[in-house]
């Protein structure tokens, strides 16, 4: 288990100026990652060499964006002023976690505008909605052609801010987070909005802190 992306969400119609802005600084453009149909949702990814991705993710006008629990995640926290929406752990095996968990996970698809697609399974993200300091899992179909192929060495993520209740996330984890994100610091705050709060980026002009 590990991390695998993390995700920012605005409106679409704030998306091309936040996809620039967050571009300017970390020093890195954005690419176009395409669109979830299953979600109403599309995005713009930056591929970090560490096997980790950035997500900048906005609903589209589409009613499953309104009853698919991750357009749902992503629409609810665009709306409610945007930022950072939540984390996802990449895992080799779900079944234990469907085990724990008590649910299937769900399948994922995103539609690259090349035409290709990439698939995946998921869970958590209803989890995420009711507690969003819990990260979802995600096992991906083919690692071959995960998004950070490629990946830029320029940025890297050195620490997470959190709000919330750190044994809630650990019991949800089954382990500790200082344990599972290896590499990255860990701040809490008490007077945040519970959640993932910010993250800081090691650029080539130094550290970036996006809120």
């Amino acid at each position: 288990m590990q991390l695998d992306h993390v995700a920012y969400a605005v409106t679409n119609a704030e998306l091309a100026d936040t996809v620039q802005r967050l571009g300017a600084e970390l020093g890195v453009a954005f690419i176009d990652g395409g669109k979830h149909p299953r979600a109403g949702t599309r995005n713009f990814i930056l591929p970090l060499a560490s096997g980790q991705y950035i997500e900048i993710v906005a609903p589209l006008e589409h009613p499953v964006a309104e009853t698919v629990p991750f357009g749902q995640a992503v629409r609810n926290r665009a709306e409610a002023g945007g930022g950072w929406m939540g984390w996802a752990l990449r895992v080799d095996d779900i079944a234990p976690l469907e085990a724990r968990i008590g649910r299937s996970a769900g399948p994922g698809h995103r539609q690259r505008p090349g035409g290709t697609d990439l698939t995946w399974k998921q869970i958590g993200v209803i989890d995420l909605i009711a507690e969003p300091i819990l990260p979802f899992f995600i096992k991906w179909d083919d690692m071959s052609a995960h998004p950070s192929v490629g990946g830029t060495s320029a940025v890297s993520i050195t620490d997470f801010t959190f709000s919330g209740d750190c044994n809630s996330l650990t019991s949800w984890l089954g382990d500790t987070p200082d344990a599972l994100l290896e590499n990255i610091d860990l701040t809490w705050i008490d007077d945040g909005e519970i959640g993932l709060c910010a993250v800081t980026f090691q650029t080539l002009n130094g550290l970036v802190v996006i809120e």
